[in-house]
């Protein structure tokens, strides 16, 4: 059994515990939390874009902390699991990676590069795992992108196009500070500059176009160029003033054979699906695949099964690297450097 602690009980902090519950293998065996409500198992002020509202819950047997030296200093916790804002992120997975533990830190990597860099090199140095929740690859639809990616079923990859634009958060006071969660580049288009990395590498430069607010880009869209000018992608992201529709993204990913589509909304509150993920062939076929799930909370719950299977077999996840995550933060850094220069930058 695998102890984990989680460092924050905020939106993601509860995500991760409802998460924990449908996983085998690991249990939420401490929590550290200043709002000392939260702590003591008063959730109903939590809110998010999705799962279920914050609630009343029950934190029997489970050690709490207010301060995180404590926590860290608890011989019976195997992995730090990192839910505070991107700011503090490396401070905490640095000093939990010192301490012997194992860290899993939500994403953002940092808000920094440098401060990325540090991460990954502390793990390195401490013989411990740093993994950074990059959620997407695990879920059905983009889990099925990845693998038919990877799998050359269909040839090799010649590009395509990532969205994933939001309604202004309103219910999130510090996202456009850029040293507190970076807006809709870290926030948001960060997941895709993940899953772009992932399976298309580090292109050598990026265009983008947008506006900006304050010293953040609220709206966006980069063409990625790679040493190899036969692979096309681009990725459009932001935010929009209209609260109708919440939250979408979506994909079309062009193979050698087939076509990939999806688009996820959610429109008035309900979720709409104008393409479910399609598979068009270079056969005339039009394939739709069956995929499971539906609860986002699966997806998380799958993640974490990934930890825990890199912690207890000691082969770290190509999903949930560090240095993946430290690129994509990378990336969106020189997105927003080519929005405020107007023109191309180098990676």
């Amino acid at each position: 059994m695998i102890n984990v602690g989680i460092a924050g009980i905020g939106f993601m902090g509860m995500i991760h515990y409802l998460a924990y519950q449908k996983v085998r293998g690991a249990k939420v065996a401490a929590m550290c939390e200043t709002d000392q409500k939260r702590l003591a198992g008063d959730w109903r002020s939590i809110k998010g874009n999705f799962g279920p509202p914050g609630q009343m819950m029950d934190l029997k047997g489970i050690a709490r902390y207010a301060e995180l030296d404590k926590m860290l200093a608890d011989p019976r916790i195997d992995a730090i699991d990192v839910c505070l804002p991107p700011a503090l992120h490396a401070e905490v997975a640095i000093a939990a990676l010192k301490r012997g533990k194992h860290v899993f830190c939500e994403k953002p990597i940092a808000l920094k590069a440098a401060d990325g860099k540090r991460m990954v090199e502390a793990a390195e140095k401490a013989g411990k795992l740093l993994m950074i929740g990059h959620v997407l690859p695990f879920f059905p639809e983009y889990n099925f992108a990845y693998k038919t990616i990877v799998g050359g079923k269909y040839g090799r990859l010649l590009g395509g196009h990532f969205k994933r634009i939001i309604s202004d958060p309103l219910w999130l006071p510090d996202f456009y500070n850029p040293d507190k969660v970076g807006g809709p580049m870290l926030d948001l288009h960060v997941h895709d500059a993940h899953f772009i990395r992932l399976v298309c590498g580090m292109p050598r430069a990026v265009q983008s176009v947008g506006r900006m607010r304050g010293e953040v880009v609220e709206q966006f869209t980069t063409q990625y160029i790679f040493d190899d000018p036969t692979l096309v992608v681009t990725a459009a992201s932001g935010v929009i003033n209209q609260q109708g529709r919440a939250f979408t993204h979506a994909y079309e990913i062009h193979l050698e054979r087939a076509t990939l589509l999806f688009d996820f909304a959610v429109i008035g509150g309900e979720g709409v699906v104008p393409m479910p993920v399609t598979v068009l062939d270079n056969k005339g076929k039009v394939v739709r695949p069956k995929l499971g799930g539906g609860d986002p909370i699966d997806s998380f719950a799958a993640e974490l099964a990934e930890m825990l299977r890199a912690i207890r077999t000691g082969k770290p996840s190509a999903l949930l690297a560090g240095d993946l995550a430290r690129d994509a933060l990378i990336l969106c850094q020189r997105q927003t450097e080519s929005v405020e220069r107007g023109k191309a930058v180098k990676v």
